[in-house]
């Protein structure tokens, strides 16, 4: 009998051998295993961080007394530009990235995402993207027309020069890295749960990923569509956003916002998620209102599509829209509400450990509840019309973004610190890291409420020594160093702690989610056995089955143990090997975008990158076939 042999897969002839080592720099630029993407993001956006905090820095020096010199108007526009776009698009949603990348498979029992190249993929081209963004510096001036880019500030006529178009272009790039995880994530999440976690069993921050991943797969095209519009206004002289040749400016305010609210809830609710898991474990007790925290987190994200005109109350919509926004944004204020109520609740008779992470944790609501009240003051139109484009805004900002989503992940980086890396973080020092955080935060922006409502326009290079706003300013810069130190301690703190290496058992906090079932740090499969789920906090009730029929009879001692990966065969276990290609494909898109600025030979040097990396890509096996020690 004759068989019939299959045909030979095609695959691109290779320009560079396939990485196969798990050590060394081949390791990291070709990885595709989740945690060692996690811990690039936390790295590269912790990076710009201390980036956009100089940048700060600097802004406060220039406002500290009035008529300062110390920096021109212009290198004061190019600041605050990147400064809110470094914190928003290259700091809180990498570093919630990171969490994603680190967090999400371990707590729902897969071994990787459902797309580790993909993966990959979002990694290099936020990279690349960043670095783009950031090269204006050095090619003739950074972007100058603040983070929201508005027009016509932001249009070729009154704006000449790269620096805007660098932004653009930048954002263009990050846009579709956010979408590539985004996507991943969602996919993940559905798919590849452990067998019996059911949606409603899943950990709260893997739900709150599921959300805002669902919101980045939704608003950043609308991103991307003002971005495509205002690189053609910028490049191409086309007037989407001109007003003398018949575009709108205000039309770029309504698409921005429109991705923008979004955007916010994007920023918090990871930090939602990390709060929510921080505070059972050391209050030692479950969750207050689980379903209650879900729904609220759904709602939020459901709702937050139909409040973006509350930042254009002062742009002239008429008093119609102004009310119906009014209204919407009141009403986003209840699951906000909801989630703080239900967090108080969970601590409530809990048996507290202050730890540092629970510290920051409580910071986080503390902190997020005042920002949160001074945010309902703008959805009133007409206190808003006084408000709006003064301090007080950025007060307000500040304690939801900084007050919230930085202080939640300062609370999970100690808290998932052990889990990481296996060892833990000096708690000592991390109290003192959250101490002088908290006093150098409240000293920052606190004064920026009443300055603000004293007048104080927002945006501006300096003031007059007559207005009565020094003491105000000169306390806010003085806070702004404390918080220097504060994050100076933080990485002080690292390298103290990688020296002495306290070393972390698999569960050292106690934990509820599966992610303290196995080893610190996690082998690289995650799970020698996927694990059964049978309950919401399913680690916990293993370990204590006696809760699950109310107060226990016998004394805690936990029946389950940490997962014994000494005698895993890894031969068995199935992951992919390493790959290249979404880093050139990385490279390749950012190299197209800087050809649009100015020439058409860097674009197609780019496209033909991002092309060659496709059809590799598409047509590499997941592994190679002659060796097997790498599954």
């Amino acid at each position: 009998m004759s068989t019939i042999s299959k045909p030979k897969q095609f695959q691109l002839p290779r320009i560079f051998p396939r990485p196969m080592s798990h050590y060394g720099i081949w390791s990291w630029l070709g990885t595709v295993d989740h945690k060692k993407i996690g811990t690039m993001y936390g790295i590269v956006s912790f990076f710009w961080f201390i980036m956009g905090g100089i940048e700060a820095l600097l802004i406060r020096v220039q406002l500290s007394h009035a008529e300062a010199e110390i920096i021109s108007p212009e290198l004061y526009n190019q600041l605050f530009t990147m400064h809110g776009t470094t914190m928003v698009f290259l700091v809180v949603m990498p570093l919630s990235a990171a969490f994603f990348n680190w967090l999400v498979p371990l707590q729902i029992g897969a071994r990787d995402v459902a797309f580790p190249r993909l993966n990959a993929l979002s990694l290099w081209v936020f990279i690349f993207g960043s670095i783009l963004m950031n090269i204006s510096w050095f090619t003739g001036g950074a972007p100058n027309g603040g983070w929201f880019g508005y027009p016509p500030n932001s249009t070729v006529q009154f704006n000449p020069g790269h620096g805007m178009t660098y932004w653009v272009m930048g954002l263009n790039v990050l846009g579709v890295a956010s979408i590539a995880a985004g996507l991943n994530f969602i996919v993940t999440i559905i798919n590849m749960r452990a067998p019996g976690m059911s949606l409603m069993k899943m950990p709260v921050f893997t739900w709150m990923t599921f959300i805002t991943s669902i919101l980045i797969v939704l608003a950043l095209p609308v991103l991307g569509v003002a971005g495509i519009q205002m690189t053609a206004d910028r490049v191409y002289g086309t007037n989407f956003f001109n007003s003398e040749a018949g575009g709108d400016p205000i039309f770029w305010q309504h698409i921005f916002w429109l991705f923008g609210h979004p955007e916010v809830y994007i920023l918090i609710l990871p930090a939602m998620g990390i709060v929510s898991e921080v505070l059972p474990t050391f209050s030692r007790k479950p969750l207050f209102g689980y379903s209650f925290i879900v729904f609220s987190g759904a709602g939020i994200g459901f709702m937050g599509w139909f409040v973006w005109s509350h930042h254009m109350f002062t742009v002239g919509l008429g008093p119609a829209a102004n009310t119906a926004f009014t209204i919407s944004t009141m009403f986003i204020a209840v699951p906000t509400g909801v989630k703080i109520f239900n967090w108080m609740a969970t601590l409530w008779g809990g048996s507290i450990r202050f730890t540092t992470s629970m510290l920051f944790s409580i910071g986080f609501i503390a902190m997020f509840t005042i920002g949160g009240l001074s945010g309902v003051t703008h959805a009133v139109s007409p206190s808003d019309a006084q408000q709006q484009d003064t301090y007080y805004i950025v007060a307000h900002f500040h304690y939801v973004l900084f007050g919230g989503a930085i202080f939640a992940i300062f609370s999970g980086l100690y808290f998932w610190w052990p889990k990481f890396f296996g060892y833990f973080l000096n708690d000592k020092i991390g109290k003192v890291n959250f101490i002088l955080m908290m006093i150098g935060f409240n000293l920052q922006f606190a004064p920026m409420h009443w300055v603000g409502l004293d007048g104080m326009p927002r945006r501006i290079y300096t003031y007059a020594d007559n207005m009565g706003w020094e003491a105000s300013n000169l306390a806010a810069t003085l806070g702004g160093f404390i918080i220097a130190v504060s994050v100076s301690l933080f990485i002080f703190n690292v390298i103290y702690s990688m020296k002495k290496r306290v070393v972390a058992s698999g569960d050292p906090w106690d934990g509820r989610t599966l992610e303290w079932s196995i080893s610190s740090p996690p082998p690289h499969y995650n799970f020698a056995k996927l694990p059964e789920v049978s309950h919401i906090d399913d680690w916990w009730y293993k370990k204590y089955p006696s809760l699950l029929e109310g107060s226990p009879k016998e004394s805690l001692e936990p029946k389950a143990k940490v997962e014994d990966t000494s005698k895993v065969n890894e031969d068995d276990i199935h992951l992919p090997d390493l790959s290249y290609y979404p880093l050139f494909i990385g490279i390749g898109l950012s190299i197209a975008a800087l050809g649009v600025m100015y020439t058409y030979a860097l674009v197609t040097i780019g496209l033909i990158l991002v092309f060659w990396g496709s059809i590799g890509w598409s047509t590499e096996p997941v592994n190679e076939p002659h060796d097997k020690s790498h599954h």
